[in-house]
């Protein structure tokens, strides 16, 4: 019952697990089995054929609620500024895959018109994208090198270097195609959430030093061999740099100038962002600028500036992909279908939470995969999408993705007609456009010192991500950041920050007894939380900080006391423990050296055994005959389960064992905020026997411990008093004690039918 805006109050019973089933029936809900799911799956009615057909091509849905007059006009003006940043992007980043600048304009119309029918997000621009035209690369640059022979495919005899290029690319890319809808048809959309954002980050940054290292010789002029695997980035460098004297003039001030005056204008359109009805495209600007000056002063000829060339005025006809090429670039093509769909996805999730509408990851995984397949068969490049191209898209009022077909229109009208107006177009000018565009990616580093502020486990992910990436090239470097992250997960979950909690005095909220003042700890009372799921390779640490949380290891005090008991009944046995009515006294003289006692450890490690002697022993008070057990400091142990979300078989075995060994030294065991289906686990694997009871699992935190005060009311200060002067008498001063006194360690003889 609410009482306040800022108070609340709650009457209702202490609850136990089993005293909350028995107020408050369940609700039966029959278990889908096996066969169930195969028949639903299988079944089919109208119904389900529409949402099918919905799901398969999105595209039904959103244009039955296309608004013509708000979003038409938005459209267009975006499918016509989106397609220029394409065709330029396309040529640009067809250099980053050894390829001539035709095939990136492939790249920015036959991925889009598949796209445009199955994609579920309605601003993202599909195309080229430089960390897979890099990746791309890095095969073609492998199987067919700027110098020596290629490696020996079948069906690329006779060709020239770029035709086998343009069909080592053409097949990685359909073959990049069946991954991803291969992916998608079988439901493993969720794949993309292994990467993540700091893993990413740490890739697209190692990409963008790769992608900038590659530009180099275009910007420079010079005409270097492209090299591919581990170190390559060095090798490129060498190459460089042993040439540098050869730059060509020409190429260097052209490229200094279109990218001084790109970054500037770049960075007023992100200034001025609001106030610009469209951002200045000034790339194209650029690009037309540099095309005229070429071709007034004919670079190509008079300077030696090396130029895009010529163009064809139409598509290729397509080719069927290379089997023999499949099986040389499986390996290459995984981690680029991954990469693809994990970028394109993320972005398309960013505007999808801005505009309010649901994109599906297995749909868009089918959706690249057949955009791919048939870019692949048109010798396209890989396509996914790039940041800056999508936010042109949707900053110059892209709606849908009409914006997307205009822009391969756009695409289609310069690869036809005017695509020989770009022929003299100097690639120093692309080189330029590619480092520019990199600033984003660059400026991720400085993501480095944040993180290792906030999770030096990040942190790690982010740098061992980039170095590897940088070194050993994009392939081996995304499998090796994947392995550490991993790792780091198993870490997290394997070593998890365990804590003993307290009570906030006056509230029922318990938290880190070491984060609180004003805390209350019931006396004899340890509540343990472990915040991760218990399993096979966590079980040892959560019994090792259960321990040291405790300050006793139950085990070890277990075995005393069974050692302690056979002593007893060894010095009953020789008459040097006889029993009075006082209690047992000490009759011989010589006590038993504990080294006599040669026990099986597994008996040791059993309950404590009464049986065969007379008298019940208090463990909390001195022993007899110089026998010491160590002191038990706590009567209940509450196991705080609320953020353990599951416990394998293997977790139940080391659960069940640690906590019989508490229980063994009478040590009361509570399992609070424990999920039901993990009640239900541990119930069918067996865990319940006649030590450990289904009566320890406990609703809350809170109705555990008050039902602990019910069994052990705290002392009075007056009892408190009292106990601290029986201890001093009886443990404290040592000439208090005497073999002829009766045993303080030791109740009242009770008869054998009333022993425990």
């Amino acid at each position: 019952m609410r009482t306040s805006a800022s108070h609340y109050v709650v009457t209702r019973p202490l609850y136990s697990e089993e005293t909350f089933a028995e107020d408050h029936e369940k609700v039966y809900r029959k278990r889908k089995t096996t066969l169930d799911h195969i028949k639903q799956y299988f079944s089919c009615d109208s119904k389900r054929v529409k949402n099918a057909a919905l799901s398969v091509l999105p595209i039904i849905g959103w244009m039955k609620m296309y608004r013509v007059k708000e979003w038409l006009l938005g459209d267009i003006v975006s499918g016509v500024s989106t397609g220029l940043v394409a065709i330029l992007q396309g040529l640009a980043y067809s250099l980053l895959a050894s390829l001539p600048a035709w095939y990136g304009l492939y790249a920015a119309f036959f991925p889009v018109i598949i796209y445009f029918f199955l994609g579920t997000s309605r601003h993202i621009s599909v195309g080229a994208f430089p960390v897979l035209s890099l990746m791309v690369g890095a095969v073609v640059t492998r199987l067919v090198p700027d110098k020596g022979s290629p490696v020996n495919i079948t069906g690329l005899e006779g060709l020239t270097m770029d035709e086998q290029r343009a069909i080592v690319s053409a097949s990685l890319t359909f073959l990049v195609g069946i991954f991803q809808l291969a992916m998608g048809v079988l439901q493993v959309g969720f794949i993309a959430i292994y990467l993540s954002d700091t893993l990413v980050s740490g890739f697209t940054t190692a990409a963008a030093v790769h992608i900038l290292i590659s530009q180099l010789k275009f910007v420079l002029g010079l005409t270097v061999p492209g090299f591919s695997g581990p170190l390559a980035f060095v090798y490129i460098l060498e190459g460089i740099f042993s040439q540098i004297t050869s730059t060509n003039l020409y190429d260097l001030v052209t490229s200094i100038v279109v990218m001084v005056v790109v970054f500037v204008v770049k960075e007023l359109n992100d200034r001025f962002r609001s106030k610009l009805p469209v951002p200045i495209p000034i790339e194209v600007i650029m690009t037309v600028i540099a095309c005229g000056v070429s071709y007034a002063f004919n670079f190509k000829e008079n300077h030696g500036v090396d130029v895009v060339g010529k163009i064809p005025d139409g598509f290729e006809a397509p080719v069927a992909p290379n089997l023999h090429i499949f099986q040389e670039t499986a390996v290459d093509a995984f981690p680029i279908a991954i990469v693809g769909f994990a970028v394109a996805f993320a972005v398309a999730k960013v505007y999808s939470v801005k505009h309010d509408y649901v994109i599906d990851g297995n749909q868009e995984l089918i959706a690249f995969g057949a955009s791919n397949i048939f870019g692949g068969a048109f010798k396209s490049l890989a396509a996914s999408t790039a940041l800056s191209r999508s936010a042109v898209q949707e900053s110059t009022g892209g709606k849908t993705q009409i914006a997307g077909a205009l822009s391969a229109i756009i695409v289609l009208i310069v690869t036809l007609a005017i695509g020989f107006l770009l022929e003299p177009l100097p690639k120093s000018v692309l080189g330029a456009v590619v480092i520019v565009n990199l600033k984003g990616m660059l400026m991720q580093v400085r993501e480095v010192p944040y993180l290792w502020k906030k999770d030096r486990l990040d942190c790690i992910v982010w740098i061992v991500t980039c170095v590897a990436s940088i070194f050993l090239g994009l392939d081996l470097g995304l499998a090796v950041g994947l392995g550490v992250e991993l790792l780091v997960v198993v870490f997290r979950t394997q070593f998890p920050r365990c804590s003993v909690l307290a009570n906030i005095t006056g509230t029922d909220i318990y938290r880190d007894r070491k984060d609180y003042i004003n805390i209350y700890e019931p006396e004899g009372v340890k509540i343990f939380k472990i915040p991760a799921p218990i399993f096979f390779a966590n079980i040892e640490f959560f019994r090792g900080k259960l321990v040291d949380a405790v300050g006793f290891n139950p085990l070890r005090i277990l075995r005393k006391r069974n050692k302690a008991l056979r002593k007893m009944k060894k010095l009953i046995k020789k008459g040097e423990l006889t029993v009075t009515s006082k209690g047992l006294q000490v009759t011989g003289s010589f006590p038993i050296d504990e080294s006599e006692d040669e026990s099986i450890m597994e008996d040791l490690d059993q309950p404590v055994d009464f049986s065969d002697l007379p008298v019940q022993v208090n463990w909390r008070s001195e022993l007899p005959a110089n026998i010491s057990v160590p002191p038990v400091t706590i009567h209940s142990l509450v196991l705080d389960f609320s953020a353990v979300s599951f416990i394998d078989i293997s977790a139940i075995k080391g659960l069940k064992t640690a906590l019989k060994e508490f229980i063994r030294v009478d040590v009361e065991i509570y399992i609070v905020a424990c999920d039901p289906y993990i009640i239900e686990k541990l119930k069918s694997c067996k865990f319940f026997d006649d030590e450990i009871k289904t009566s320890i699992f406990f609703l809350t935190l809170h109705d555990a411990i008050l039902h602990i005060l019910q069994l052990h009311p705290p002392l009075t200060i007056s009892e408190k008093a009292y106990s601290s002067i029986h201890d001093m008498l009886y443990n404290g001063n040592s000439s208090l004690r005497s073999r002829e006194k009766p045993v303080s360690g030791f109740a009242d003889i009770k008869e054998p039918e009333t022993r425990f």
